[in-house]
């Protein structure tokens, strides 16, 4: 594990002033560790589940590969005005203002059971969109995945009730 918190690179002050913006980057194009990280998602992934839903844009790098390799159908949860199709729309609040996510009014038959990954829990808002938009769309939130977790600010208790699962915490 500790080669997998090596490899998260923090960039202060990123996107503004204050923030420590947590890298990715140097997991993912290391095929060893991106491999490994995608092992130890599909270890915690429950029986059951019929699909894997990502949320833009980073979650999408490790949900299509977690849904490639558990031979699963991928859903994309997308910020507004992306998708071509009819969409449910899900709109919350951020810090510093509103953002509106969207997933296509067909991704799911009525309850189906999915997996919910990002790359990172940081707040919790983004995450507390994307289930309540799955479930608008008639699907139930069997697991929600995270590769890191930001302990310091509190994400799960926006998620509270979702069986949550981090690779790492930071």
């Amino acid at each position: 594990m500790k080669e997998l918190y090596d490899a998260i690179r923090t960039i202060p002050d990123f996107p503004k002033k204050g923030v420590l913006f947590r890298d990715i980057t140097p997991l993912i194009k290391n095929k060893d560790l991106f491999a490994k990280s995608i092992e130890l998602f599909a270890k915690n992934v429950p029986e059951g589940i019929s699909k894997i839903v990502a949320i833009e844009s980073r979650g999408f790098i490790f949900g299509g590969a977690l849904a490639c390799k558990l031979k699963k159908g991928f859903v994309p949860i997308r910020k507004f005005g992306k998708l071509p199709c009819k969409t449910i729309k899900h709109t919350y609040a951020l810090e510093y203002g509103e953002d509106t996510i969207e997933i296509p009014a067909d991704a799911f038959e009525n309850n189906e059971t999915v997996i919910l990954i990002d790359d990172v829990l940081a707040t919790g808002g983004t995450a507390s969109a994307a289930c309540s938009l799955i479930e608008q769309a008639g699907a139930k939130v069997k697991k929600i995945l995270f590769l890191v977790e930001l302990k310091d600010l509190n994400g799960r208790e926006k998620i509270k009730g979702y069986d949550i699962f981090s690779i790492l915490t930071l």
